[in-house]
């Protein structure tokens, strides 16, 4: 019987966003598993990612653990997050997690919503 190929993991984490995420699971007001990422439809650019406490693994979540963190990413935004490495970035003027997502096709000027192609789809030509 053929061995089954490793899934490939969904998100990669840089340090500076596992550590934040530690952080924050640390001062939760109340127990969480960790967080889950996902999308939705909304901005002027289509979609924005979400970041919420997961206080339970949903059915069909997919689990990334990665650098002592646990991320559960909602089912629906799988293909929308392929590749994607999430990091965290501070600096005078503000502090947020930042997604570096290789289905980005375009963001909106101000940064708050994106343009995403499910992975292994083909961009837009331009």
């Amino acid at each position: 019987m053929a061995t089954p190929r490793p899934r490939p993991q969904v998100v990669r984490l840089t340090d500076a966003a596992a550590d934040r995420i530690k952080y924050v699971m640390a001062n939760a007001t109340k127990p969480v598993l960790g967080v889950r990422v996902g999308v939705k439809n909304g901005g002027c650019a289509g979609m924005t990612y979400t970041m919420e406490y997961a206080e339970e693994v949903g059915k069909a979540d997919e689990v990334v653990e990665d650098k002592g963190v646990r991320v559960l990413i909602d089912p629906k935004a799988v293909l929308f997050l392929l590749g994607t490495e999430m990091d965290y970035k501070s600096d005078k003027m503000s502090a947020q997690f930042v997604f570096n997502n290789p289905n980005q096709t375009s963001a909106c000027g101000c940064g708050e919503s994106v343009q995403l192609t499910p992975g292994g789809a083909a961009a837009p030509s331009a």
